[in-house]
Parts: C-alpha cells; structure tokens; sequence
C-alpha cells in the first residue's frame, strides 16, 4: 500500500442532500440538495434596496400613530412638558399643537424653545429697548424744543455727567426721560433744601439722592420705585416741571 499524507475529502453539502443551518427553507431545494442561488441573490438585493431608501412613515394613519408613539410623541399636544428657562417665553399650545402634527418629538419640541429663547428673546428685548429709548428722546426732544436744541443739552448734559458722576450712575440717569431731566436740573446749579413730601422737618439733600442713585437697584436693576423715588427727590429739589 503507497502511504499519503493527504486527507480524504469530506462530503460536501450538496452531496449529503442536507439543508445546511441557518438556511431559510424558501432558498433550499431539497429536491436538487443544493441552495437556491438565484433567490438568495435576489432577495438580497431588494433588502438592500430597501434600506438605502430610509426611514419611510406608514400611510395610513393607525400604522403612522403606532409609530409616532414608538418614536416618544405623546397622543395630544397637552403631552408636552416644555421647560423655559428665561422666564419670558411661555409654552404655547398652539405652537405644540402644530409641532404635534408634525411629528415632533419631546426633545425636539424642547429644541424648538431652546432656540427660541436663545435666538429670538435677546432679539426682541433688543427691538423693545430701542423703541423705548426712541420713545424717550422724543420726549426730550419736544421738551427742548427741537432736535438742534436736544443734541446741544445732551453734549452739555454728558460732559457734566462724566465730570461729577459714577459712570454707573450717570448710565442710570441716562436711560430715562425723567433721569435725563433730573440730571439736567442738577447741571443748572444748587437749589434750596426738598422737604420730603412737604411735610417732614428732615431737609434732603442732593448728597442723599446721589447715595441713593449708587444703590445697585437704581443703576443695575432700574428699579421703578427706586428711580421713582429719585426722580421725585431732584424734581422737588431743583423745582422741575
């Protein structure tokens, strides 16, 4: 007998006539004993096809509710728990009920107001002081008789205000109609002692107005009774209309 060092070849699959593991019984061809190619190859390629195409909604709207609820939207607008941060944006329902029907998302009805907030809010605050400010130097305007007049009194005004003021304090009295005019009432010159409201016996004086207008309520905050009060105290006190 001639020795080899070669293995005897197994059986393969299709000489065995066995399906092997795995194979789905469709792509089998137990009459043949072999694998059928031709489908296997087919069905491949429209799997494939199908998921190059992407995500694709159901139409009918119980097969697209069923998967909205999957993807985390909540069966009605009121579902949505909106978290504002700045404290001037408010959730909306009728903005909700519009995302809703498109199929937002929680977390992308969020985004939606997170943007809002960083992108529209300082926008509009931006736009609602400048037409305070417009609406303010109107005033100041009428009041000085004319825009040349106006433009005169403010160089006047500012060149007094960084002379003898904070800068905190002089961007405070800025601001305003009435801190403009308190301002323009100390630049005309002392005035005799206010009596607070007419009545006390405690004369207040300008020192004590400038303590107050350093207080960070006046010029930080703008506080309105605090800007009030010091409105007052230089409208009595210089005898301004």
């Amino acid at each position: 007998m001639t020795d080899t060092n070669l293995l005897e070849q197994q059986p393969t699959t299709a000489a065995t006539g066995q399906k092997p593991d795995g194979v789905p019984e469709k792509f089998w061809d137990a009459a043949n004993g072999n694998v059928r190619l031709d489908d296997l190859i087919k069905s491949y390629c429209a799997l494939e096809k199908k998921l190059s195409g992407g995500f694709t909604m159901p139409e009918d709207d119980e097969g697209r509710m069923r998967m909205l609820r999957a993807m985390g939207v909540p069966e009605s607008p009121d579902g949505y728990a909106v978290s504002i941060k700045d404290g001037i944006l408010e959730s909306d329902l009728d903005v909700n009920t519009r995302l809703h029907a498109k199929g937002f998302t929680p977390d992308q009805v969020q985004e939606v107001y997170d943007l809002a907030s960083e992108r529209l809010v300082p926008m509009i605050l931006d736009i609602a002081a400048e037409f305070q400010a417009d609406r303010e130097i109107e005033r100041l305007v009428k009041h000085f008789g004319g825009a040349e007049q106006w433009r005169e009194v403010s160089r006047q005004l500012l060149a007094y205000g960084k002379k003898n003021l904070p800068g905190k304090v002089l961007e405070g009295l800025a601001g305003s109609y009435d801190g403009v005019m308190a301002l323009y009432q100390m630049m005309k010159g002392d005035a005799p002692g206010l009596m607070d409201g007419g009545t006390s016996t405690s004369a207040v004086s300008e020192s004590d107005l400038h303590s107050i207008m350093r207080d960070p309520k006046y010029w930080r905050d703008k506080d309105p009774a605090t800007i009030s009060k010091v409105t007052d105290g230089f409208k009595k006190l210089y005898g301004a209309n």
